[in-house]
């Protein structure tokens, strides 16, 4: 199954929510990224249903290995690419919203390639 970018998002926030606190939520999720209770719950029926996150009997969300991998690399992605855009003289604010959209869509040949040269430049 692959993710639309809904799900890759959902998964990254799961995973910055984890490493911030000790547990998550679908309550978490939905404040975090300024969702819908039901939507968030929609969302999260459909990740534990693909296999991207475990859901126990008290609601706290954890991530799969495969949900892990998706929401690290996004994860990856949107911070390198943020990176990227202030260094260029972007704003820290345009910045995050642009990278967000890129982080999507972007190839992996075309990310490895911009990671490799700011790895040069710094």
């Amino acid at each position: 199954m692959h993710l639309q970018e809904s799900g890759e998002m959902y998964l990254e926030t799961i995973l910055i929510l984890s490493k911030e606190q000790t547990r998550v939520r679908s309550l978490d999720v939905a404040d975090y990224m300024g969702f819908s209770k039901p939507s968030v719950s929609r969302a999260v029926g459909l990740l534990k249903n693909g296999g991207y996150i475990i859901v126990d009997g008290n609601g706290y969300i954890t991530l799969t290995d495969e949900g892990r991998n998706i929401a690290e690399k996004i994860y990856e992605r949107h911070t390198v690419m943020t990176d990227v855009l202030v260094h260029l003289g972007v704003s820290k604010e345009v910045a995050l919203e642009d990278a967000c959209k890129m982080e999507h869509v972007i190839s992996d040949e075309s990310f490895e390639a911009i990671k490799r040269h700011m790895k040069g430049r710094k």
